[in-house]
């Protein structure tokens, strides 16, 4: 049973812990303030919820660094997570005691409210959804009884992404527009954005000696991940489910087959210009975000106006998935062609068949032989002029239809 000990200049609390050795407290200003703290803690001990004093008051920094330390997270996620608690986490709870923490649900909720003043509400959710990461793990640990972040209103509800879907027809433009200022390479990456849905870490990554010419496709091997500003590739795809070959139509192998001829030795797919890998914030600032929102300053007419404004490259594959939906392509090949998992049983029990890949790709070029059709006949001659391959291919289709 608890009881008090006198000390010449306060009182010590004494207690029972669950291994049935004695555990202590000083510096209690009176006999009272002892009893009752050693009596609250042997009443944890019997309803089995004790922590040890020295366990809960560890400081929120040290706890987390030695989450951070044993966690297995992708170096762009441990980069992600490492920015996250330097510039915002820690800097509110890195010295507060994880029992202060557990204790101060108010706190917290004031702090997310502060979040929202200088961040987006999708970095809000991010930052706190690692906060609260942190905090189920000293759950477990026996650190804390449990995770403070529970009840905490993080998001408005109302937020949504906006998504836009393109057109064959915008696709194809915006392809142009990236012939005419990045090259052939530009062209046909636009192209496999939207008649593929790959990110763009799947396709920059992507290197001569891995396309499968008999079955025409691509693999999803080992993507591209950018860390700390160094560009590598990774050791695995983004989830199991994520690993997948994804065939071309026939249009787009002809013109992937084609820019393989042209690569130089030892570089990939899609070099930069100093033979390296393609880095997403400069391809995206210097072509594909004027192929999309236009160049009002040109001295090219058809430059000048905007396509699709806003248009990001992640929104090609919303727009790959949407346009395999409106063909009637099954749910499970839309999942397996993205890299996606199937929800509930039918991850189990529904297959991608032979008839569903044919019905993929003829969908697929469906869609490109209209995107054409879309064209204005001075498109279509600017198009055949950069890519005659595409001029011969329509022409064919054309007299394949008038017979």
């Amino acid at each position: 049973m608890a009881y008090a000990e006198r000390l010449p200049a306060s009182w010590r609390a004494r207690f029972k812990k669950p291994d049935g050795t004695w555990g202590s407290k000083s510096g209690f200003a009176t006999k009272e303030a002892a009893l009752n703290w050693g009596e609250e803690q042997e009443a944890e001990v019997r309803a089995r919820i004790w922590i040890a004093p020295e366990d809960r008051e560890i400081a929120f920094e040290i706890f987390a660094e030695q989450w951070m330390a044993s966690a297995r997270l992708a170096d762009n996620t441990r980069a992600k997570y490492r920015c996250y608690l330097d510039a915002h986490i820690l800097p509110k709870w890195g010295k507060w005691p994880l029992i202060s923490i557990f204790n101060s649900h108010v706190d917290i909720q004031g702090w997310v409210s502060q979040l929202h003043e200088d961040l987006a509400e999708p970095s809000v959710s991010s930052v706190f959804a690692l906060f609260s990461t942190i905090c189920n793990s000293a759950v477990r640990a026996r650190r804390i009884p449990a995770n403070p972040c529970n009840g905490i209103r993080v998001t408005s509800g109302d937020y949504e992404t906006e998504r836009q879907v393109a057109t064959p027809a915008q696709v194809l433009r915006a392809a142009m527009r990236l012939h005419h200022t990045c090259g052939r390479a530009g062209f046909v990456l636009c192209l496999l954005n939207g008649y593929t849905g790959a990110r763009w870490s799947e396709l920059a990554g992507l290197e001569p000696h891995e396309y499968d010419e008999v079955n025409r496709a691509i693999p999803v091997r080992t993507p591209l991940r950018e860390t700390a500003g160094r560009v590598a590739k990774a050791k695995r795809a983004k989830t199991p489910a994520g690993k997948r070959w994804i065939q071309l139509p026939d249009f787009l192998a002809a013109l992937y087959t084609d820019l393989l001829v042209q690569a130089e030795p030892g570089q990939p797919v899609f070099a930069g210009r100093r033979g390296g890998y393609l880095r997403r914030g400069n391809f995206r600032a210097r072509f594909w975000r004027p192929a999309w929102d236009g160049c009002p300053g040109s001295d090219q007419a058809w430059l000048r106006a905007p396509i699709l404004p806003g248009f990001t490259f992640n929104e090609g594959r919303h727009t790959h998935r949407t346009w395999l939906a409106e063909d009637g392509v099954p749910e499970v090949a839309r999942a397996a062609r993205l890299g996606h998992r199937m929800r509930g049983m039918g991850h189990v029990y529904e297959h991608v068949t032979p008839a569903m890949r044919d019905q993929v790709r003829s969908a697929l070029e469906e869609r490109w032989l209209r995107s054409l059709d879309a064209l204005h006949p001075q498109e279509r001659e600017r198009l055949m002029e950069m890519v005659p391959q595409i001029g011969e291919h329509y022409r064919a289709h054309r007299r394949k239809e008038a017979s």
